[in-house]
């Protein structure tokens, strides 16, 4: 920005805070602003015009200093933009742009924080699937690249857990990954930053964080400014993850501004247009035909609920927003389950248009024998006497079960993901000891992602395999080559 007295030479209008009240400041002398404009004051702060009034403009500041009456202020006729480049690489930045920790070189490039979602003619069908490396979620809750896959659950149910593994699988692959916190503490923040400098993918990571303590504007800012980043990595024919972690934080944000500014309350004091305010946030994601070029923004924006609720007010909004949900269940987390996603309440609505034949094929066996198998272990809690068939099937259930369970550092590759379950649904793998069966599946992922020849067996006889049965008959033909440990 330039300095005050060379807008207001521009401008030729002068402003004076009549009236404030938290991040809320009511400037009056403005004839001429603008909803969404900029507004300087005379002591360097800035904020947003958020409403217009009879006589006067309600400004959303972007700092918790307050701002003392008088204070003049003028517009810059400009709305709110952010800088955006390579530069941020690597890097952990307030909604503004302005870094967390040491300096370093700023981009010069700017873009509009609150930019239109483009339209029809730019969008494009979601054709890639987007591999988290998590086989619960890969093989029965697919995401594809270009989603808006909601993840939700109670608090310290494994959503982080999930997110971080899902950006470290995708950075790996190419992807430029943006962490949105939202209202996060500052250890939280540099827990994340830590882990993923850690696993050695930092570099293709921001961060775009705000603190509980920070002004109500800046909270509110975090998810459209991290957006914004995202967009011109897309431009730039990227594929790009954004992480919108929490959006439940940031409706409580948006509903205190709403009650500062003595709004007419909503639902649960929500702000009427909350539905609006994230549903332009999400739209702005999708997959995009840029310069003959299919790029995308897949965004996973995260809910807490409340002992497992999904049908509250936020919840439900943002569910009927997006493409399908990942449902994190406390009572799984509390058996030990890890991810504690619940199959039967997940849903996805785009995902398995991405799949091909033969993982359509493969994920309708597996949720219909878990369906089956769930029915059956209910009878356990009865005393009921098992049959020879039954038992076999709960055995068979465990052993998956086992399989679906994934630490943290654990990433399994889809081909791989499909060979451990049919070594499982073969019989071939028939051990009941979970540590063995873990050990093994670890062996087999190494060896993929090390032996070249390994590699090119596993995804041949994926790829040849015309059906489910098919490449049932090819493991055990050659479970030589594949038990190659």
């Amino acid at each position: 920005m330039k300095d005050f007295n060379s807008y207001l030479d521009e401008s030729g209008e002068i402003g004076y805070v009549r009236n404030f009240a938290g991040s809320i400041v009511y400037v009056e002398g403005l004839p001429s602003v603008k909803p969404s404009e900029v507004v300087l004051f005379e002591n360097g702060f800035f904020g947003e015009v958020n409403a217009l009034n009879h006589n006067d403009a309600e400004i959303l500041l972007f700092n918790s200093q307050q701002m003392p009456i008088g204070t003049r202020a003028v517009k810059i006729n400009e709305q709110l933009t952010i800088p955006v480049g390579n530069e941020y690489l690597g890097k952990t930045i307030n909604p503004l742009g302005k870094p967390f920790g040491l300096p370093f070189q700023i981009p010069t490039v700017f873009r509009y924080v609150n930019a239109e979602p483009l339209g029809i003619p730019f969008r494009h069908e979601v054709t890639e699937p987007l591999e988290t490396g998590v086989s619960i979620v890969d093989m029965l809750v697919p995401i594809g690249r270009g989603q808006r896959q909601l993840i939700l659950g109670d608090r310290k149910t494994g959503k982080t857990t999930f997110l971080k593994q899902t950006v470290v699988s995708q950075s790996k692959r190419g992807a430029i990954c943006i962490y949105a916190a939202i209202g996060k503490k500052q250890s939280e923040i540099k827990e994340i930053e830590e882990y993923f400098k850690s696993v050695g993918i930092l570099d293709n990571v921001i961060i775009v964080a705000s603190r509980p303590e920070d002004a109500s504007g800046l909270v509110y800012l975090t998810p459209y400014s991290a957006m914004a980043i995202a967009e011109h990595f897309r431009d730039a024919g990227k594929d790009v993850l954004i992480v919108l972690d929490d959006l439940f934080m940031h409706a409580k944000f948006c509903r205190e501004i709403a009650l500062l500014a003595k709004r007419f309350p909503g639902r649960n004091s929500y702000p009427v247009n909350i539905f609006y305010l994230h549903s332009k946030l999400l739209e702005r994601a999708g997959n995009f035909l840029i310069k003959d070029k299919v790029t995308s923004i897949t965004a996973l924006p995260v809910i807490e609920t409340s002992q497992g609720d999904i049908t509250g007010y936020i919840q439900t909004n943002l569910i009927s927003m997006t493409d399908g949900h990942v449902f994190f269940d406390s009572d799984l987390f509390s058996k030990g389950r890890r991810p504690a996603i619940n199959p039967f309440l997940s849903v996805t609505r785009v995902g398995h248009q991405t799949q091909t034949k033969l993982k359509r094929e493969i994920s309708r066996e597996l949720i219909s024998f878990l369906t089956i198998s769930e029915k059956l272990s209910s009878y356990t809690h009865f005393g009921a006497e098992l049959n020879i068939a039954t038992k076999q099937i709960l055995e068979m259930r465990e052993r998956i079960v086992v399989f679906m369970d994934q630490l943290q550092s654990d990433s399994i590759p889809s081909n791989i993901q499909i060979i451990i379950f049919l070594l499982i649904w073969t019989n071939i793998w028939t051990t009941k000891e979970r540590d063995v069966q873990k050990k093994d599946s670890q062996k087999l992922v190494e060896a993929y992602e090390k032996n070249t020849e390994f590699k090119k067996t596993i995804d041949a006889m994926i790829d040849k395999a015309g059906s489910f049965n098919a490449l049932i008959k090819d493991v055990r033909i050659n479970r030589a080559k594949i038990i190659i440990f």
